[in-house]
């Protein structure tokens, strides 16, 4: 197993596929883009499938999640999806991602063996889509949601992330929305993680803002603690049910008391946490030829110094170097 000295047990990987995307969100990269990493730095097909297999088989990984950057941006996704899918135990797989390229793909992932997505939507509005992702994809996002729907890939989950002067005020909207649509609607604190390093905790969205402003129009009740499970949503029963919505309170609510997730970025490196300032890198080992039980102990010794918490609440909190896009969420 994947244990750490507080106990906690890992046994949901979150595997980067590139660090590339085809948006420019105003809270995770600048206009430009950034300095991409280079083709030979980035884990090849079988290097990926290799050490999700060590996963799978020798540390207890049973959910497998596909991020980016954008991952619908990586050749050969279905190839890798199908062959991840294909092992013993079969892992539950997912992928996040912002949904633009779903609806020529959604189809193809679902018969490789994808189970479900998160897709990242902040908004109803095409305006304010494109002021905060610099592009003007909305419609393709919208497109791209109802195609997973319709390949089977659910639950959907929509992710949003609610900004100050810009779309804070759609959270009943952006609910009503999915309930009509069947989608799972999840919002998520935004979180230090921008390339730019520009946030402040001043300002920022809150859940306790996103729960009062989803009360103004529907009636919440909490969903029974023991169904939560170590998920990072707190989700809540909407209108007596069946829907759900979820506030993913990373910063004001932090629930790493709970963390099952280890994370492999796009180029071979293992996190402990999203917000960790050290990686431990197991693409040295394999292109040294290391064999798989000095890769599971490699992997093993990493997720064993995994701190208490993120350290969000600390004054002295530093944001890591790398930001989201290259990280994988």
């Amino acid at each position: 197993m994947l244990i750490d000295t507080y106990g906690r047990v890992a046994t949901d990987l979150r595997v980067s596929l590139t660090d590339r995307c085809n948006l420019r969100c105003t809270y995770c990269m600048p206009e430009e883009g950034l300095q991409w990493l280079a083709k030979p730095d980035l884990l090849t097909d079988d290097e990926i499938v290799r050490l999700v297999d060590v996963a799978v088989t020798s540390l207890g990984i049973r959910e497998v999640r596909f991020t980016g950057g954008e991952p619908l941006l990586r050749p050969g996704l279905a190839g890798i999806v199908e062959r991840v899918a294909a092992l013993d135990p079969r892992p539950r797989t997912s992928l996040t991602t912002n949904g633009i390229g779903l609806r020529r793909t959604a189809a193809a992932l679902k018969a490789a063996g994808l189970d479900r997505v998160n897709v990242s939507l902040d908004t109803l509005r095409p305006d304010v889509f494109k002021t905060l992702t610099r592009r003007d994809r909305h419609r393709d996002v919208l497109d791209g949601l109802l195609a997973a729907r319709d390949a089977g890939l659910t639950p959907v989950k929509v992710n949003a992330v609610l900004m100050p002067g810009l779309n804070a005020d759609e959270a009943p909207d952006l609910l009503a929305w999915a309930i009509e649509h069947d989608y799972e609607l999840r919002f998520i604190e935004q979180m230090p993680l921008d390339a730019q390093h520009g946030w402040k905790r001043e300002g920022m969205v809150t859940a306790v803002d996103i729960l009062a402003s989803l009360r103004t129009r529907f009636a919440l009740a909490p969903e029974p603690s023991e169904e939560r499970g170590s998920a990072p949503a707190e989700r809540w029963i909407v209108g007596g049910g069946p829907h759900r919505v979820g506030v993913i309170a990373s910063v004001t609510r932090p629930f790493c008391a709970a963390c099952d997730r280890t994370r492999l970025t796009a180029d071979g490196q293992i996190r402990t946490c999203l917000f960790a300032t050290e990686e431990t890198d197991l693409r040295a080992a394999l292109r040294s030829g290391a064999p798989d039980e000095e890769i599971a102990r490699v992997w093993r010794q990493a997720m064993w110094g995994k701190k208490a918490g993120s350290g969000l609440d600390d004054p002295s909190f530093l944001q890591p170097d790398r930001p989201m896009s290259a990280i994988g969420g």
